[in-house]
C-alpha cells in the first residue's frame, strides 16, 4: 500500500476520520524514520501507531509480539482490513511457515507478526537481512525491563538483532511502565530518551470499584447479574482450584463460564480461549495465565476475586475490560489473606534482594489504592506520573464516598492487642480477642486474661478487619516474613501508641463496596442507540463471524454496531461513515448489513 499517506491510510483501511492527538504524532515521528518509545492506554490506539507507518513506509513492517493468539487476532483484523498481514510462529506447520517466509523475502506483506525468539534463529535472521524493512515494532515492550512486572529474558537481546539495521526506525509500545522501567526500556533498545511519548493512562470509560471479599461466590454472582448479565468478562482468581471452582459454580447458576490456566493441558487452554474470542458474552475464570494476548473489544467486565501482585499488573489486567471505549467495570473484591500470601510469595521467591524490595514497594502502592478515601482514578494515574485533579465520578470513591472516621482509638486498641499476644498471631485472632471470643484456641492460650481481651465489643469483626486492613496499607503493622501471616508492629505504630498520632480511617459496611450493585445507566453506552437493534446486529454479526471462522469483533467492533443502532445508514456512502468502516469492510459487508437493518425495520413496523 505504500504510496498513500497517513491520513489516507488511516481512513480507506481503518475506517476513522482523524488521528487522536498523540498517534498523529508518533505516526509522523516513525515516518520520518525516527525510533521512539510510546506510552499509551490500552484501547488508546497503539497498533495504529505501527501499522499506519508500515503501510506508508517502502518495506515491510516486522512486529515482535510476545504471545501467539495475539499475532493471529491481529493478522485476521488486518487481512478483514485488505492488509497483507502474517505471522510466523511454532504453531504453524513447515509448508505454512515456507509460504510466509517467501512473502516476505519477495516483498508482498506489509506486516509481519514474531515472537521475539523467532528472531533469533538463522533462518530469520538470513531473512531480515535480505528484505527492506519499513520498522521494527516491539509490543508489550513493558517485557524488556526487569523492574517491570512481566520481564522476559528473551526481550533482552531483541537490541543485538536491530543493532544490524541502524536505518529502520524501531518502535517501543507499552501501556505500563513506570519511570525506571522507562528508562531501562530506552537503553535497552538504544531509543533516544527524549523521543518518548506519553498519551496518558486514563481510561475514563472503566468504572472502579474496590470492597471487602466475603463471600466470593455470591458477591460475584450479584455483580454480574445486576451489571452485566449476558456479557463477556474475565474473572481473575489467585489459585487454580479457585479458578476451576468459581467456573463451575458459575454454570450451574446458568452462566457461560469457561476456566484457564497453566494446569489445564493445552487443549483445554485453547478451547477456552477460542469459545472467549468467538462466541458473545462467555466469561472465563482464570489466572493471570490469561489475558496478555486477548485483544476482544468488547470486554465489559474485569472483575479480581483476590489482589494482584503490583498497580501496574491490576492496570494491565483491567485494561482488558473496553478495550472499545464503551462502558466498562473493574471490580475487585479482597481481604487481609490476600495481603499475607503476596508478600509472602514475594519475599520467599528466588529474585535478589533489591528485586523483592522493588516489589514489595510495588504491592504496598497496591494496597494504598485498595484503601484510598479518595479517588481511585486519582491514586491509580498519579502512581503512574499522570497528574489528575479528579474526582473521576466514575470510582466507587466519588460515586458514593466513604465515611471517614476519627480511628484512633480502635486503631491503639488493635495495636496493642497485637503487642499483647506478642506479635506471633494472625489477624482472625486478634478480632477474636479484640470482641472477646470465647474460642477454644483463647482459652487455651490463657488469652483471655489479657487486658486487651474483649475492650473492641462495639465493632464488628468485619469493622475490624478493616481496620486492619488499613493499618496494613499504612505501613503501621506488617506481616512476619516466614508467611504465617502473623501480624507485627511496625515503627510506625509507635507515635499511635503513646497518643502522638491520630488515624482517620474508612467506615466498612459503608456504601461504597456496594456502589456497583445496581445497574448503571450507562452500562449500554450511547443512549441513542436502540438497544434493540444492537442486539439483533450482534446476533447476525455472530452468525456471519461462524461463516468465516473469525471472531465477531473482526468483523466490526461494538462501537460500529452502536453506531449502526444509533443513526441506521441508508445507503452505502452513509454505510462509509460508521466509525471502523473502511473501503475493503464496506465493499464486503455493507450491502448484507444494510439487508438486515431493514429487515429490522420491517420487522418491526
Amino acid at each position: 500500500m505504500t504510496g498513500m499517506d497517513a491520513l489516507t491510510v488511516l481512513r480507506s483501511v481503518f475506517g476513522h476520520q482523524v488521528f487522536r492527538p498523540l498517534q498523529g504524532a508518533v505516526i509522523r515521528h516513525v515516518i520520518e524514520g525516527h525510533s521512539a518509545l510510546v506510552l499509551m492506554p490500552t484501547g488508546g490506539g497503539k497498533s495504529l501507531c505501527y501499522q499506519v507507518p508500515s503501510l506508508v513506509r517502502e518495506g515491510t513492517g516486522v512486529i515482535i509480539s510476545p504471545l501467539i493468539a495475539l499475532m493471529h487476532e491481529q493478522v485476521s483484523a488486518l487481512q478483514q482490513a485488505g492488509v497483507s498481514a502474517a505471522c510466523l510462529n511454532s504453531d504453524m506447520n513447515p509448508a505454512e511457515q515456507r509460504r510466509v517466509e517467501r512473502d516476505f523475502a519477495q516483498g508482498t506483506l506489509d506486516m509481519l507478526y514474531v515472537a521475539p525468539e523467532r528472531l533469533f534463529q538463522p533462518r530469520t535472521a538470513a531473512l531480515l537481512a535480505e528484505t527492506q524493512i519499513a520498522l521494527f515494532a516491539i509490543d508489550e515492550a513493558h517485557c524488556v525491563s526487569q523492574w517491570g512486572h512481566d520481564f522476559r529474558p528473551e526481550y533482552l537481546q531483541l537490541h543485538q538483532v536491530m543493532q544490524h539495521f541502524p536505518g529502520v526506525p524501531r518502535l517501543a509500545l507499552t501501556a505500563t511502565a513506570d519511570e525506571m522501567s522507562r528508562r531501562e526500556i530506552a537503553s535497552r533498545l538504544a531509543i533516544d530518551p527524549d523521543h518518548l511519548f506519553v498519551g496518558g493512562f486514563d481510561r475514563p470509560n472503566i468504572t472502579y470499584a474496590i470492597g471487602e471479599r466475603t463471600d466470593a461466590r455470591r458477591q460475584l454472582l450479584q455483580f454480574v447479574r445486576s451489571r452485566h448479565d449476558g456479557d463477556a468478562g474475565i474473572v481473575y482468581c489467585l489459585r487454580r482450584a479457585d479458578v476451576d471452582n468459581v467456573a463451575a459454580w458459575l454454570r450451574k447458576q446458568g452462566l457461560d463460564a469457561v476456566a484457564y490456566h497453566a494446569g489445564l493441558d493445552s487443549a483445554e487452554r485453547h478451547a477456552s480461549q477460542q469459545r472467549f474470542i468467538n462466541e458473545e458474552g462467555v466469561i472465563v475464570v482464570a489466572t493471570i495465565a490469561f489475558g496478555m494476548g486477548i485483544d476482544k473489544p468488547n470486554v465489559r467486565f474485569v472483575v479480581h476475586l483476590g489482589l494482584p501482585k503490583s498497580l501496574e499488573a491490576y492496570y494491565q489486567e483491567t485494561g482488558r475490560a473496553g478495550r472499545d471505549g464503551l462502558p466498562a467495570d473493574a471490580w475487585m473484591i479482597y481481604n487481609i489473606s490476600d495481603v499475607v500470601a503476596l508478600r509472602n510469595l514475594i519475599r520467599s521467591g528466588s529474585a535478589p534482594a533489591e528485586r523483592k524490595r522493588v516489589e514489595l514497594q510495588k504491592f504496598e502502592a497496591l494496597l494504598a489504592l485498595c484503601e484510598a478515601r479518595v479517588c481511585r482514578r486519582k491514586v491509580l494515574l498519579e502512581y503512574f506520573g499522570d497528574q489528575y485533579a479528579g474526582p473521576c465520578g466514575r470510582c466507587d470513591r466519588c460515586m458514593d464516598p466513604p465515611e471517614v472516621w476519627d480511628g484512633t482509638e480502635a486503631a491503639r486498641k488493635a495495636l496493642s492487642c497485637i503487642y499483647r499476644l506478642r506479635q506471633r498471631f494472625g489477624a482472625a485472632h486478634v478480632v477474636d480477642v479484640l470482641r472477646g471470643a470465647a474460642t477454644r484456641k483463647i482459652r487455651s492460650f490463657g488469652h483471655d486474661t489479657l487486658s486487651t481481651y474483649g475492650i473492641g465489643r462495639e465493632l464488628s469483626p468485619a469493622q475490624w478487619r478493616s481496620v486492619l486492613r488499613q493499618l496494613l496499607a499504612m505501613g503501621v503493622i506488617d506481616t512476619d516474613e516466614e508467611g504465617l501471616g502473623i501480624l507485627r508492629l511496625t515503627p510506625r505504630a509507635r507515635p499511635i501508641l503513646r497518643g502522638e498520632e491520630t488515624v482517620e480511617l474508612c467506615r466498612v459496611g459503608s456504601r461504597a463496596a456496594r456502589t456497583l450493585s445496581q445497574p448503571s445507566a450507562d452500562v449500554i453506552g450511547d443512549e441513542d442507540a436502540d438497544p434493540k437493534l444492537f442486539a439483533y446486529l450482534r446476533q447476525q454479526r455472530l452468525a456471519i463471524a461462524r461463516e468465516s471462522n473469525l471472531p465477531p469483533y473482526v468483523i466490526f467492533h461494538d462501537t460500529t454496531l452502536k453506531a449502526m443502532a444509533a443513526r441506521p445508514p441508508r445507503d452505502l456512502a452513509e454505510f462509509a461513515q460508521l466509525p471502523g468502516v473502511g473501503d475493503r469492510k464496506l465493499e464486503k459487508y455493507g450491502a448484507r448489513f444494510l439487508a438486515l437493518i431493514d429487515r429490522y425495520r420491517q420487522s418491526a413496523a
